[in-house]
């Protein structure tokens, strides 16, 4: 893949229903380049990950900039396709969203998941009215299409997640967000079998479900017909909850049992001077 056109070819192209893109989301340079090294085909970047290794809480709590030059960095660190979560865009009208999208192509990246959560003192709800939402993602694929870069805008509604509906209203915000341009939709909080399998049938188009403990694993996902199975903050989560293990054990027992499956010093350097 020799350019940001062909890498945003190959990464449209992994989006295969009943044949997920499995995607263990990572936050800066080294997680990335681990996921790369386990075999993933593609890495997606978590925001919430990315922002808590900035040190501010998730929710759209950094600036564009900020955020975008970490995704910079988780880019360069490795050569398969990069997606990156921008949270809701980083902007409040069209010519903003535009200016996100230079800049998320500036960084490398061949994919973007937007969402429609409200964040802030003064929403009138957890998630944006769905023409609204259309507008925004009607902007960010006008963008993406000036630019010449076939970007894949993953649309996400909370619809799950924020308790504001079920499939029905799930598939008519998707249906508005597809007819604006999105690529696929991205329903995270719907893990039920039955649920997914009426998402599939209900959405036109690939179908992300965010996985984890208590989800049915990525074969049956599989068998659903999902195109897309990602982590969201997961992987972080465990990550940071072993830094806290280990700190605890250290400092309440003097023992080191946490560290004892960590990776050898020399593998994690080997791994990061590797000529990409």
């Amino acid at each position: 893949m020799t350019n940001q056109t062909d890498r945003a070819l190959a990464f449209r192209a992994l989006h295969i229903p009943g044949t997920p893109l499995v995607l263990p989301n990572a936050w800066d340079a080294v997680s990335a380049r681990l996921v790369e090294d386990a075999g993933a085909a593609a890495v997606a970047t978590t925001s919430a990950g990315l922002v808590w290794a900035l040190g501010a809480p998730d929710g759209e709590r950094v600036d564009r900039a900020t955020a975008l030059a970490a995704v910079a960095r988780i880019a360069e660190a490795v050569t398969v396709p990069v997606t990156a979560d921008i949270e809701s865009g980083y902007a409040e009208d069209a010519e903003g969203l535009a200016d996100t999208v230079r800049a998320v192509l500036a960084a490398g990246v061949v994919g973007v998941n937007i969402e429609d959560a409200l964040y802030g003192a003064g929403a009138g709800g957890p998630l944006r009215d769905a023409g609204e939402q259309a507008e925004r993602i009607f902007a960010v694929r006008e963008a993406a299409d000036a630019a010449g870069v076939p970007l894949f805008v993953n649309a996400r509604t909370d619809t799950f997640l924020s308790g504001a509906g079920g499939v029905d209203l799930t598939l008519e915000r998707a249906a508005a967000f597809r007819a604006a341009g999105a690529d696929g939709i991205f329903v995270p909080g719907a893990v039920d079998p039955g649920t997914v399998k009426e998402l599939v049938n209900g959405v036109d188009g690939p179908l992300n479900v965010m996985a984890g403990p208590g989800a049915p694993m990525v074969a049956e996902l599989a068998a659903l017909g999902v195109a897309r199975v990602s982590v969201g903050s997961g992987v972080a989560q465990a990550a940071h909850a072993l830094v806290r293990r280990a700190a605890r054990e250290l400092l309440d027992t003097g023992t080191y049992r946490s560290l004892a499956d960590g990776l050898d010093y020399g593998e994690v350097n080997a791994l990061l001077e590797r000529a990409r």
